[in-house]
C-alpha cells in the first residue's frame, strides 16, 4: 500500500488509469474523525448515520499508478493534478475510463458465500414451490447431504473449476473480494479440499477470496445423533490441519436449534481462535437462541443472518461493534417474510454488512446489485446504507477494511462502473445487471467496450 507523500511523488508521473467524468461517484471514504465510527481515528466499518453518508463527489474522477489509488477527487480537481503530455493539457495516462453518466462505487466486497461446492440442487426450488419443507427434501435426498455426496465424489481440479466460473459471474455483478466457506464436506479430506480449492481459485482470479472453515455446518450421517463426537473430529483433526497449510483465516459454525448449541458453538470457535482463526458464526437465523450475544461475548468479526436475532441479541452486537451480515437473498429464495431487521439494528449502532450467500441451496445468486435492492425494498434500508453496507462494511466483515470497500488515496484500486445516474437509482435495477466495468488492483478486468460488462481479464 502506497501512503502520504510516497502517493504524492507518484502523483509526479503519469497515472497507468484514469477514470474521469463520474456523473457520482460515492468513495465510501473514512468520515470525519469520530463520525458514527468505530474510534475516534474514523477507522473501522460505519454505523449508525454513518452509513447514510458514501461520500458522493460529482462529476469525479479517479487516478491509479501499480494498482493503487493516487487521487481522488471532482474530474477538473484531478486533471489539473495529472501531468498532462501535450500543449493541449491532455493527461499522459495509459488508460482512461470516462464514467460520463454514470455511478461509481467500490468493488462489491461479498462478505458471506459457500463458493467451492459440487452438483446442483435447482430441482429443490420446484419441490418447495409445490409445498414441500426442508424435511421433505432432506427425505428425497436433497438438502445439504445432496451437496455433501456431489463434493466428497469431486475432484479437486472439478471444484476448483466450478469456483472459478462462479468467480468470474461474481465478478461481471461488480464483486472484487469474496469471502467463502467450506461446510460441504463434512470430513477432513473434503474440507481441507474446499479450503485448497478456494485458494488456488484466488491465485487464478482477479477476485480476492478470503477463506472460513466451516467443518461445522452440519452434522454428516456418519455421526447422526453424535453431533459432539463430530466436533471432536473437526476440532482434533481438521483444525490443526488448516492451521498448518495456512488455508483459511477465519473460523464459522451454524449456531441453530437443531443444528449446532450455544455452547457447541462456542467449542468450536474458542478452538479455532487456539489455531489463530478468528470467529465468525451464522447466527440465530430461524430462532433467537442466543447466537448474536455469542458473537459478542467472543468479539467475532462478524454473526451472519440474524433474521430471528433478539433485541439484546442486536444491543450486545452493537456494544462489541460486531459486523452483522445481513442476507436477504436467502429469505427471498425460501419465500420469507422473516427478513432481519436491518433498520433496527442500523438504529441501535450496528454495523450492518450485507452478502450474497451463495450456495446451491438456499440462496443461488452471486449478484451483489441484486442484494442491495432486496435491502431497500425488502429491509427498508437507503440506498447509500445498502452501498456502505455492500462495500465498507462487508471489508470490514472479512477483515479487508484496510485497503478495500472504498475509494481513498493509498487503497486498491479495486472499483466498478454502473450504468445507473446516481447512487439513489440503483435499487431500483431490478433483475438487470447495472454494472458495466470493473476495475481490480489498476486493471480493467470487465469492460463495457462494445456494450455491456464482458469479461476481459486471463485466468492464470
Amino acid at each position: 500500500m502506497v501512503l502520504g507523500a510516497e502517493a504524492g511523488r507518484m502523483r509526479e508521473q503519469p497515472s497507468d488509469l484514469l477514470l474521469i467524468h463520474a456523473a457520482e461517484l460515492a468513495t465510501c471514504a473514512r468520515p470525519a474523525r469520530g463520525d458514527g465510527c468505530l474510534d475516534a481515528n474514523g477507522d473501522g466499518p460505519r454505523r449508525g448515520a454513518a452509513m447514510g453518508d458514501v461520500g458522493i463527489i460529482r462529476d469525479g474522477a479517479i487516478a491509479v499508478r501499480s494498482g493503487v489509488i493516487v487521487d481522488v477527487g471532482t474530474t477538473q480537481e484531478v486533471l489539473s493534478r495529472e501531468p498532462s503530455g501535450d500543449a493541449s493539457g491532455a493527461p499522459r495516462a495509459a488508460h482512461v475510463i470516462d464514467a460520463s453518466g454514470r455511478t461509481v462505487l467500490p468493488g462489491f466486497v461479498d462478505a458471506h458465500t459457500h463458493l467451492v461446492f459440487a452438483g446442483e440442487r435447482y430441482r429443490e426450488h420446484a419441490m418447495r414451490l409445490g409445498g414441500a419443507k426442508y424435511l421433505d427434501i432432506l427425505a428425497a435426498g436433497g438438502g445439504i447431504l445432496s451437496t455433501l455426496a456431489s463434493t466428497r465424489s469431486a475432484s479437486l481440479s472439478e471444484l476448483v473449476e466450478g469456483a472459478m466460473k462462479r468467480l468470474d459471474t461474481m465478478l461481471l455483478h461488480g464483486a472484487t473480494t469474496v469471502e467463502a466457506k467450506s461446510g460441504y464436506g463434512l470430513d477432513v479430506d473434503t474440507e481441507l479440499g474446499q479450503l485448497e480449492a478456494a485458494r488456488r481459485a484466488s491465485e487464478a482470479h482477479p477476485i480476492d477470496v478470503v477463506s472460513t472453515f466451516m467443518g461445522a455446518h452440519a452434522v454428516p450421517p456418519e455421526f447422526a445423533g453424535d453431533p459432539d463426537g463430530y466436533l471432536d473430529v473437526m476440532i482434533s483433526h481438521a483444525l490443526p490441519a488448516v492451521r498448518e497449510q495456512g488455508i483459511a483465516e477465519f473460523c464459522d459454525v451454524f449456531c441453530e436449534e437443531g443444528v449446532f448449541s450455544v455452547e457447541q458453538s462456542r467449542r468450536v470457535l474458542l478452538a479455532g481462535m487456539e489455531h489463530g482463526l478468528r470467529p465468525k458464526i451464522h447466527a440465530d437465523e430461524i430462532f433467537p437462541i442466543g447466537g448474536a450475544e455469542l458473537a459478542a461475548k467472543l468479539g467475532a468479526v462478524s454473526a451472519d443472518h440474524l433474521a430471528a436475532a433478539s433485541q439484546e441479541g442486536i444491543h450486545s452486537l452493537a456494544r462489541a461493534g460486531v459486523a452483522a451480515v445481513l442476507l436477504p437473498a436467502t429469505m427471498f429464495t425460501l419465500m420469507s417474510r422473516a427478513y432481519a431487521d436491518a433498520r433496527g439494528m442500523i438504529d441501535a449502532g450496528v454495523p450492518v454488512a450485507l452478502a450474497t450467500d451463495f450456495n446451491p441451496g438456499t440462496s443461488p445468486t452471486m449478484s451483489m446489485p441484486f442484494v442491495i435492492t432486496l435491502a431497500c425494498l425488502q429491509m427498508k434500508m437507503t440506498p447509500a446504507e445498502a452501498v456502505c453496507a455492500a462495500t465498507v462494511n462487508a471489508a470490514y466483515a472479512v477483515g479487508r477494511g484496510d485497503r478495500a470497500g472504498s475509494i481513498e488515496v493509498g487503497r486498491d484500486a479495486d472499483f466498478i462502473v454502473c450504468d445507473v445516474p446516481a447512487v439513489d437509482a440503483l435499487p431500483f435495477s431490478v433483475g438487470v445487471n447495472p454494472v458495466r466495468d470493473v476495475v481490480k488492483r489498476g486493471a480493467h478486468v470487465v469492460t463495457s467496450a462494445g456494450g455491456g460488462g464482458r469479461l476481459c481479464h486471463s485466468r492464470t
